[in-house]
């Protein structure tokens, strides 16, 4: 019983650990190397992440630098990021790549924290199917004989503690990325 709580608690942390991975690849207005991280490019023959290229670093508040380590990659960079659905023009100076961040509308602020509400939204769903999976199996434990009745009882109430636990946390982390997002 204990071993099916601990699977069920990893499984929701692990959730919210992709959710927050999710959320810092929203580009919110301010420069953050986190939205690079899909960015593949084609470096001999194999696809690449630009983190394990160049040097990203932020320059300003709404500026990325990206400095590669090798200089003849500068144009497979450029184009990696124009290809991606970063939504920004890069400006290839012959040595370094410069990202500049517009200021957020009013709409696309809304439209971010549409996304953000559905990525938590989708958290939650996972959240609530993992409780679901733990609870199948308890009920299958007591079918089999394993666990009485009250003993049922027990594990159902202390997953569903825990499912409350980490959806309140989903929350959270919802409403502090929307309010950074609406206060840019």
């Amino acid at each position: 019983m204990k071993q099916i709580k601990e699977n069920a608690k990893n499984k929701m942390e692990k959730s919210i650990n992709v959710m927050l991975s999710d959320f810092s690849s929203i580009r919110a207005g301010r420069a953050n190397p986190a939205v690079l991280n899909k960015v593949q490019v084609e470096y001999y023959g194999a696809m690449t992440p630009v983190s394990q290229m160049a040097a990203v670093s932020v320059a300003e508040a709404r500026v990325l630098v990206i400095q590669p380590w090798d200089k003849s990659t500068l144009k497979a960079i450029e184009k990696a990021i124009q290809a991606s659905d970063i939504g920004i023009n890069p400006q290839n100076d012959g040595n370094v790549i410069r990202l500049t961040f517009p200021q957020l509308t009013e709409d696309r602020r809304k439209e971010l924290v549409k996304d953000i509400k559905k990525m938590g939204e989708d958290c939650k769903v996972a959240i609530r199917s993992i409780r679901r999976d733990a609870m199948e199996k308890f009920k299958a434990m007591k079918k089999n004989g394993d666990i009485t009745e009250d003993d049922l009882k027990d594990c159902e109430d202390e997953i569903q503690k825990i499912t409350d636990k980490f959806v309140k946390e989903v929350e959270g982390h919802v409403a502090d990325k929307e309010k950074e997002i609406l206060s840019i």
